[in-house]
């Protein structure tokens, strides 16, 4: 008899324990059910972020225009990364450091808004972007001048849709660049009653806003920027975003990875022989780790920086002059003989690059994947 009312407590019990984790489950999974990509479930632990813990927090950090994207990289970091008069970059860059004690990686990519760069590199570059992202950002940081919003910034929300879907923003931030002393200042409180266009745009994400020094050097607020960041990423779940896009690059890059593993098999192969000859036991154990650790980051780095899908996005741009030049070619070819072939592959080359292009007040995140 006892061992049956034993048997009840304990089938209870488990019952009641499995009940509460449903519940949690159900209740994460119905705040975000309007976003299919932005909950992952907790038993991937190298995937979930955990407030307080010390996985790598993922930033993706985001221009509009000017340097302030810059300037908060370097805030973040602690260092001048960037140096003070950057204004704009060409490729995308990922950096790690440290905010507040936390591991982080921070991601900046070409502005939204950069003119000097080809329809075709901006696609590739965004693209690059998500694979030194992968599997997904913690948290978009939109950077803006607290003293110079443009007309341009103000479209910022609907290009941060087209770029990375329009879930994206219940993971965004609006960090806004502040010249001077910020300590004791109320900067934050002067925001909320400032021009209508300013709080409009923060309204656009949310609410959600941190006000930052441009100068590097000032660390008064780590702890703050840190702590709303963690708030933000807990509310939605404790996961990080993700899309098609990010799934697809994260595929992309650990095929380019198993590629480049097996071009440098015997490479490694011979390394470890080399380690086996000069070490035993422990320390050739910790040697060996070491030596995995190292190439499977720098074949990691090497994956995201050029893969098949970034290959494709810089072929498909550059393969419409190609087409023109081909099919000018065949139709006048054969009027003015091979020089003809060759003349107007040349046009089409030049048609090609002027099509990759952005138009001059064109919307240049449009289509963009």
């Amino acid at each position: 008899m006892y061992g049956v009312q034993l048997s009840g407590y304990f089938c209870s019990s488990l019952k009641n324990k499995l009940i509460r984790k449903f519940s949690l489950f159900f209740s994460c999974l119905k705040r975000n059910k309007s976003n299919t990509c932005t909950f992952h479930s907790t038993t991937k632990s190298s995937f979930c972020f955990i407030p307080g813990s010390a996985t790598e927090l993922r930033l993706m950090v985001v221009g509009s225009s000017g340097p302030s994207q810059f300037h908060l990289t370097n805030a973040i970091l602690g260092r001048e990364e960037f140096p003070k008069d950057t204004a704009r970059i060409s490729s995308t860059r990922r950096n790690m450091g440290d905010l507040a004690g936390r591991r982080v990686a921070v991601i900046n990519a070409p502005n939204i808004y950069e003119k000097d760069i080809s329809k075709a590199k901006r696609k590739m570059e965004l693209r690059r972007s998500k694979c030194l992202c992968i599997p997904g950002p913690h948290a978009f940081l939109v950077a803006f001048d607290i003293e110079n919003i443009s007309l341009n910034d103000i479209s910022t929300p609907k290009l941060m849709k087209k770029r990375f879907g329009r879930h994206c923003m219940r993971h965004c931030m609006v960090l806004l660049a502040f010249e001077g002393n910020l300590e004791g200042s109320g900067v934050e409180d002067r925001v909320r009653k400032t021009e209508w266009y300013l709080r409009e745009l923060i309204e656009k994400f949310n609410g959600r806003f941190h006000v930052f020094s441009k100068n590097w050097r000032d660390r008064s607020r780590d702890r703050e920027l840190l702590q709303k960041i963690e708030r933000m990423v807990a509310s939605l779940g404790g996961g990080f975003f993700s899309s098609r896009t990010f799934q697809k690059a994260e595929e992309s890059v650990k095929k380019e990875e198993k590629r480049i593993r097996k071009q440098r098999s015997a490479e490694m192969e011979k390394a470890w022989m080399e380690l086996e000859k000069q070490y035993i036991a422990e320390e050739l154990r910790n040697q060996k780790d070491t030596y995995t650790a190292s190439i499977a980051a720098e074949i990691r780095t090497k994956a995201q920086m050029d893969n098949s899908w970034l290959r494709t996005s810089l072929a498909r741009g550059l393969g419409t002059g190609l087409v023109v030049g081909a099919v000018m070619g065949a139709l006048f070819g054969s009027i003015e003989g091979p020089g003809g072939m060759v003349l107007y592959g040349i046009i089409g080359g030049a048609v090609g690059g002027g099509q990759n292009r952005p138009a001059k007040g064109s919307n240049p995140a449009r289509g963009m994947n």
